[in-house]
């Protein structure tokens, strides 16, 4: 499986468990997700169930309840943590909305002693850790591969995700960095789909009657059916589509592959990450010394690897891969090692 590969080859498998050791079973570790309404969200606060469940029933942790805010607001999410502030914690892990807007509330939890560690959004505030994907590259990986594909180029139209969330800055700012880099590109449209095939497919249905031929569609996760689905309905000549790691893009793009030999490539982050980010919360708790900033690789679907993906995808989910204790050192000692 092409997941399992690039993961594999990876500093996050076949790790020491050997570590501190120090007693976290009367630990408290709490999530603090500021969105969940896509199937990434939901598959990153089932890994988080499928993962934290088991640690607390082995006495590792003593609770690691899942929070979300009703909005994506960071003021709500501020003041959620305020409140796990209040509670206790001994750490709170964090999907924040904002890189910045948070930052008084997660000061706030490390004055108080508790430790915040963040992922996928992250924070900017210097006593957190930072779980991160080089966000920047997926989207100019993107574009890259496009030029392998269309070398004369064209015109693009971009989806991004959620406006304001430093994944959304990230993979924008790698998606034009790709065009600049390869400037027969053009990008002539761009619209929010929110990481959500509805959102997503109401956006590019609004956008495409103003556009002119489209060559590719380069995406952020969770918007390539929404944005195939758009141009069928429009009658518009299919682009290639980046997908974004989902069940329902990897199966369109299987059903168009056996179809019309249709090809392209699919990227994302692992929703697992969630769990990445509890277990460096709970080894830093244990005592060990652990870097303020820690990469993961994305993860690919490529032409070859679709079908075993596809086949290890549930319906409704995403490509995933969650991470054990193991994982976490080796991520730790990787980073510290340089």
């Amino acid at each position: 499986m092409q997941i399992k590969t690039i993961l594999a080859g990876s500093v996050l498998i076949a790790a020491s468990a050997a570590g501190v050791q120090a007693d976290t079973s009367a630990a408290r570790i709490a999530l603090s997700n500021n969105y969940a309404g896509n199937s990434w969200r939901q598959a990153m606060l089932t890994s988080w169930e499928t993962v934290t469940g088991p640690a607390v029933a082995a006495g590792i942790v003593a609770a690691a309840p899942a929070f979300t805010t009703a909005e994506n607001q960071a003021t709500e999410q501020a003041a959620q943590i305020q409140n796990m502030i209040l509670e206790g914690y001994d750490a709170i892990v964090v999907n924040a909305a904002s890189p910045t807007a948070l930052n008084g509330a997660v000061k706030e939890a490390c004055d108080a002693g508790i430790i915040v560690v963040s992922f996928d959004g992250i924070v900017t505030e210097p006593c957190a850790w930072r779980i991160e994907v080089d966000f920047h590259e997926m989207g100019r990986m993107q574009v890259e591969y496009l030029a392998g594909r269309l070398p004369e180029g064209g015109n693009l139209l971009e989806i991004r995700g959620l406006a304001g969330v430093s994944v959304d800055d990230g993979i924008s700012g790698g998606i034009h960095a790709g065009v600049e880099q390869f400037p027969q590109f053009t990008i002539v449209g761009s619209v929010h789909g929110d990481w959500a095939q509805d959102v997503a497919q109401r956006a590019v249905a609004g956008i495409l009657p103003s556009l002119p031929e489209i060559v590719g569609v380069v995406t952020q996760g969770g918007d390539g059916y929404g944005a195939a689905q758009a141009f069928a309905a429009a009658g518009r000549d299919m682009p290639i589509i980046v997908m974004g790691n989902r069940q329902d893009e990897l199966a369109w793009w299987a059903a168009q592959r056996d179809a019309t030999g249709y090809e392209t490539m699919s990227v994302s982050i692992a929703p697992g990450v969630s769990t990445l980010a509890f277990w460096v919360a709970q080894q830093i708790l244990d005592g060990r010394e652990v870097p303020r900033d820690l990469v993961v690789p994305f993860l690919e679907v490529s032409q070859d690897s679709l079908d075993a993906d596809l086949a290890n995808t549930p319906a409704g989910g995403v490509a995933n891969v969650e991470y054990s204790q193991e994982d976490a050192i080796a991520a730790i000692e990787a980073a510290a090692g340089g």
